[in-house]
């Protein structure tokens, strides 16, 4: 998908003129009708905005404007201060809110970026790309803008949506709205800065590649340039990127518990046998997934849904199959009307489909939701549509579905338009927002906060905001182990809280998978936001024989007393944006060292996770300097800032407990309805001297320092194992903990 444009015929920006200055918003004449507008947008970011001055000043935008900016932004207006002063040299000025400042320079236009006096991001100039430049072609709407900015030569990126390779994405061109991309619209770098361009139009991200590749520049096929610029620690970024455009609802109990896939073809009762005989075998499960085809869809010629007769001839019964073992039910639609149904002509006579130029529905190849049958799709950006697909998920919801399960990320062509009047790459943004987003509201219905689960495996702008993410389909072999977890961390770089990891794969070859690697695959799953088990003879625990069934048992007795941890930790994503899986490079930014080991992560904030991602039981971990890590499989202490050797075999696995911490653990279960809700944890596991609080689901526990020990409240009834050298002492409510004499 090439540019519109060269930039050999991009008109630079050329000069600024100060127009006005308010609390939070300066105003700059750019020439040629054109307008510059400066938002304090909050602590620690500016919003840029480039275009036609009619339209940066339009007070009433029309509600097609209003409703795209609501999918993009959480929080529309500015809520920072800022002070506008004149540069020495009188040719710009710098914008500041505290200790960050922004500098807009003229003759040409550029910007530079500080945290107190250190530049943290600047313009580029070369004689490739202008610092600001836009093409206006020959209508408005067509217009593409560019900005550039400069890398340092060692200078690492991230972020930008998921990536199976390197987590570093520079020297990489990444397209908005190819579905092969799957981008997402936020990079950042290790030195202190972020970038969001604010648009559902196609963005090309050029991460230093050649001839430029001293810059990192965005092309922007949009009427106006919308920037968002962030300055802090990655943690930050974060933060505020994803209080800026959405944060995640939270997930219910259940889906923390082990998820179960239902093989291709299978029917109902034979996948209800399997979860018995895991039942049986002591495995714990929470949630079964339904193989596509659709479960549902419209079959006769009115907009309701029917279920899958051939496959679920009793759709009430087959779910109460599963609830009757505790296990909850999660089951594909698709927002597709089959050409042959008697439904597609009335929908296309009124206007509910997409359409093509002619005014005709778009007519898709099949897919596996449609079994392979061609099919138009509903148009989700008409209000009566979107609502009927609310209400009717919401009628599956009440009969005992517990999960809609959909993926709609379709390279819709660009000469399909909604009934709106979008069409090309807006609509291949918007469109699996609006699938998903739906569901979502279904789902979660009234409940305050937002609780509930939509799985998928689609990624769109403010994608984090809608759980549940479903990981990639891999080979069965260690290539796929990688690829897994690299999707996870690029995403959570991302601002995606959560991936649901796949312990192998149903449509792959087996030939791969033996039991270390299925034993390493599953406790990778088991130290992560989830796992989905696939429920294929060949990828079952019980198929490589007693012993790794045995050791599989362990490592699912170890998730569910994980699973306070892990919920507190997405918990916590709803209030700091920050994944449950976070990269080395997001965790440690002032750490270089612990860049290159970008296939360890940090689990929640507590815990370092060091995965085995290769035959054999030994296995180097590094341990990021600035703080001590605790070995939980030996109680050892080591400083951080140094490489171990060490040898595990597949009984074991590298975990390292983060000094000051504290790690909650839940009791042994078969599922999470066993979980008692007045006693949801059971043990306590002290890293050093507790100095943070504790990362737990509906978190109780607080910690106050005082004198050289620590007052914890909230632990009456829990076992305490503390590490070497403390003491603890029960006084009532609160425990003291202090150096042991």
């Amino acid at each position: 998908m090439p540019p519109k444009f060269d930039f050999a015929h991009t008109t630079q920006l050329e000069s600024v003129e100060l127009l006005s200055s308010r609390p939070s918003r300066i105003d700059f004449d750019a020439g040629d009708g054109l307008h510059l507008v400066v938002e304090a947008h909050a602590p620690g970011v500016f919003r840029l905005r480039c275009g036609q001055a009619s339209v940066l000043n339009e007070e009433k935008p029309s509600a097609r404007v209003r409703a795209v900016a609501e999918m993009l932004l959480a929080r529309q207006e500015a809520v920072g201060e800022c002070t506008v002063t004149p540069q020495d040299d009188g040719k710009g000025w710098r914008i500041a809110q505290g200790e960050v400042s922004l500098d807009i320079q003229t003759d040409p236009v550029r910007i530079a970026l500080y945290r107190g006096e250190t530049q943290v991001l600047a313009s580029d100039i070369s004689e490739h790309e202008p610092a600001f430049g836009h093409d206006a072609l020959d209508e408005v709407d067509d217009a593409v803008w560019s900005a550039a900015f400069t890398l340092q030569a060692d200078e690492r990126l991230y972020g930008l949506g998921e990536t199976s390779g390197d987590l570093n994405r520079r020297e990489e061109a990444i397209v908005s709205d190819d579905p092969d991309h799957r981008a997402l619209p936020l990079a950042w770098s290790p030195r202190g800065w972020g970038i969001y361009v604010n648009t559902m139009h196609r963005v090309h991200h050029d991460l230093g590649v050649a001839p430029t590749a001293s810059a990192y520049t965005v092309s922007v096929e949009d009427t106006v340039l919308d920037v968002f610029l962030f300055v802090g620690d990655p943690s930050e970024i974060l933060n505020q990127y994803t209080a800026l455009t959405g944060r995640a609802g939270q997930p219910v109990l259940w889906a923390m518990g082990a998820w179960l896939q239902q093989a291709e073809g299978e029917m109902p009762t034979e996948t209800a046998a399997l979860v018995e005989r895991m039942r049986e075998l002591q495995l714990p499960l929470d949630a079964v997934k339904l193989a596509a085809p659709s479960a549902w869809g419209f079959q006769s010629d009115k907009a309701v849904f029917e279920w899958d007769a051939q496959r679920f001839p009793d759709a009430k019964q087959m779910l109460a199959l599963f609830h009757k073992h505790h296990v909850h039910v999660a089951a594909t639609g698709f927002p597709g009307v089959i050409q042959s149904s008697p439904l597609f002509e009335e929908l296309e006579d009124r206007g509910w489909l997409l359409t093509r130029d002619d005014g005709g529905a778009q007519v898709f190849d099949g897919n596996d939701a449609t079994a392979g049958r061609p099919y138009g799709l509903l148009d989700l950006t008409y209000r009566d549509v979107y609502n009927l697909w609310i209400e009717r998920h919401r009628q599956l919801i009440e009969d005992g579905l517990d999960a809609p399960v959909c993926d709609a990320q379709i390279a819709i062509p660009d000469d399909v338009s909604a009934r709106n009047g979008d069409n090309g790459a807006i609509l291949r943004s918007q469109y699996p927002l609006l699938a998903r987003r739906a569901l979502f509201e279904a789902v979660a219905g009234h409940k305050v906060p937002p609780e509930g689960v939509v799985p998928s495996t689609d990624l769109f702008p403010a994608a984090q905001r809608l759980p549940w993410q479903l990981g990639p389909q891999v080979t069965n072999d260690w290539a796929g182990l990688e690829q897994t977890l690299r999707t996870a961390l690029s995403i959570g770089a991302s601002g995606v809280p959560v991936q649901v990891h796949n312990i192998g794969s149903a449509k792959a070859p087996l030939d791969g998978m033996s039991a270390e690697l299925y034993l390493r695959w599953l406790t990778v799953g088991v130290f992560s936001a989830n796992f989905c088990f696939q429920g294929v003879p060949g990828l079952m625990p019980w198929a490589f024989g007693d012993e790794a069934l045995e050791q599989a048992r362990t490592w699912l007795q170890w998730r569910y007393r994980l699973v306070p941890y892990v919920l507190g930790a997405i918990e916590d994503s709803a209030r700091t944006g920050l994944p449950v899986q976070r990269s080395m490079a997001l965790s440690f930014p002032h750490d270089p060292e612990a860049h290159n080991w970008d296939l360890q992560y940090l689990l929640g904030p507590a815990l370092l996770v060091a995965p085995v991602m290769q035959p054999g039981n030994s296995v180097n971990v590094y341990l990021p300097k600035g703080d001590a890590w605790w070995d939980l499989n030996t109680g050892y202490r080591y400083e951080g800032g140094t490489t171990l050797a060490v040898e595990w075999g597949t009984d074991k696995y590298p975990v390292f407990g983060r000094e000051g911490h504290m790690l909650c653990l839940g009791p042994v279960a078969q599922h999470a309805g066993e979980f008692n809700s007045a006693r949801i944890l059971d043990e306590v596991w002290m890293f050093g001297m507790p100095v943070h609080n504790p990362v737990v689901m509906r978190n109780k526990i607080r910690v106050m320092q005082m004198q050289g020990s620590s007052y914890i409240k909230g632990l009456e009834g829990l076992r305490i194992l503390p590490s070497e050298g403390l003491e603890v002492k029960r006084r009532g409510a609160e425990v003291r903990i202090s150096r042991a004499r």
